[in-house]
């Protein structure tokens, strides 16, 4: 005799802007977005370092182009990607090691990294500018 389980209506909830993601999911997801924009930005990056030491001249047209404000908030997010990648690197490694796993740890070492982000960003974007 198969007994058949009920069906239960869940609730469904289509709108993901309402839905609140723990600060945890929130370093994670930037984690892999910001690997994703670097490895989209590396083309462009490995250009311009060709284009630097193709000579002399290329050298300065570039330079003199990276002196504009809009490249600057460019290299500044491509930075802050680096930064968040690096950090929240070691922190998923240091959870590999399974140090840092409890929730609470987790959610300290979250906002360490998004700290430690912050403070190089605006480290970073005061040297350029």
């Amino acid at each position: 005799m198969i007994v058949k389980k009920p069906i239960r209506k869940r609730p469904k909830n289509l709108n993901l802007f309402t839905i609140r993601l723990p600060i945890n999911a929130v370093v994670s997801i930037m984690h892999r977005a910001s690997g994703m924009l670097l490895f989209l930005m590396l083309p462009a990056l490995l250009w311009v370092l060709q284009q630097s030491l193709a000579s002399a001249l290329e050298y300065t047209q570039i330079a003199h182009g990276l002196q504009h404000w809009f490249f600057k908030l460019i290299l500044i997010a491509v930075a802050g990607a680096f930064f968040h990648h690096f950090f929240a690197g070691i922190r998923h490694l240091a959870m590999d090691v399974h140090w840092m796993t409890s929730l609470q740890k987790a959610r300290f070492s979250s906002r360490v990294v998004l700290g430690l982000v912050g403070v190089s960003v605006v480290m970073f974007a005061w040297c350029i500018w």
